[in-house]
């Protein structure tokens, strides 16, 4: 089981050294690589439970944000070429990125060059976003409803421009003749691209076998969630006759972390459930039964407040150096 972190840029406050530290630590520690968050805004309405939608679309959550529309957090994609400046071993990358924000021969190009300054590290995340009130904010109100088709366009116009010197596209989103777009990915074929958890099995299905994805992230998974996510991508798999298409795949999630002193309650709340918020040993149990239905790599993630991010770095060094060598041994 790899280990990846997940930079709490998305706060009420939050310091650049405290990201530097704990990226400095991934790196010592040996993680397989670290990641920001895309949050473009929070809309006031989110201070007072009045989003359209709850927090990630999931139903365990409130109308709201957990952080204020007044927070200092920061943006997670200029963090991206500071993390290849900052660092020399770690894998970076952006969970996920919301294609509908970005134009996508713009995007392609940059994450070409971010290619080229990592030394061939980047990791790309791509989904579709779920806020409407962040798509007005940014732009793109009228993608809303075509967001997934915008992800598959991004998708199949940066495999186009990272793997041909020119290239053209002529779809619903973006209508360009032959093009040069510069450098290329150190990566050959092209940076691994992970995509967004997204329960529909049959789009997960076609997106796997038809781009050959590199890696699934989720959030707060439990271990019979991804063991039934993963029968019915199979079976939808079955039926493309990519039957082996899900092997390679790197499974992840996102899980908030926090070791404690006294047991948490372990009692199944959805999403809200305390997966990988407990003692040293319910982390390791938990870990056990995530790695026995397939996980790849867990994204560590520092809760939103209440846990300074001392009290994170003394927890990754007791993930690394104590938890992974007993759930490895188990």
């Amino acid at each position: 089981m790899k280990l990846a972190l997940y930079l709490p840029n998305f706060r009420d406050k939050v310091t650049v050294k405290e990201l530097e530290d704990l990226t400095a630590l991934a790196e010592d520690l040996d993680f397989d690589s670290v990641w920001t968050l895309d949050r473009i805004v929070v809309p006031e309405a989110s201070d007072r439970g009045e989003l359209q939608y709850s927090f990630g679309m999931m139903a365990e959550f409130p109308k709201q944000l957990p952080v204020s529309s007044r927070g200092e957090w920061l943006q997670g994609w200029p963090l991206i070429p500071w993390l290849a400046a900052k660092t020399s071993k770690v894998r970076i990358g952006m969970s996920i990125i919301d294609t509908p924000y970005r134009s996508p021969g713009v995007l392609a190009a940059e994450l070409a060059t971010v290619d080229q300054l990592s030394g061939g590290r980047l990791n790309v995340g791509v989904g579709s976003g779920w806020m409407p009130e962040e798509f007005a904010a940014a732009s793109a109100t009228d993608i809303f409803p075509r967001r997934h088709t915008h992800v598959r366009e991004t998708i199949e116009i940066m495999q186009g421009i990272w793997t041909n010197d020119l290239f053209e596209y002529h779809g619903e989103f973006a209508d360009f003749d032959r093009c040069g777009f510069g450098a290329k990915p150190v990566q050959k074929p092209h940076p691994p691209i992970y995509f967004s958890g997204l329960r529909d099995p049959k789009r997960s299905a076609l997106r796997i076998s038809k781009y050959n994805l590199a890696g699934w992230i989720g959030i707060q998974d439990h271990w019979d969630e991804l063991a039934g996510w993963q029968k019915a991508i199979k079976e939808e798999l079955d039926k493309l006759d990519q039957a082996d298409a899900l092997a390679p795949l790197d499974l992840c999630s996102m899980y908030w972390f926090v070791i404690t002193d006294e047991p948490s309650d372990q009692t199944f709340a959805g999403k809200g459930s305390n997966i990988l918020i407990g003692t040293k040993q319910q982390i390791t149990d938990n870990l056990k039964r995530l790695r026995d239905v397939g996980l790849t790599m867990p994204l560590i993630w520092p809760p939103f407040t209440d846990v300074p991010v001392s009290k994170t770095l003394d927890d990754l060094k007791v993930l690394k150096e104590e938890i992974l060598p007993a759930v490895e041994a188990g």
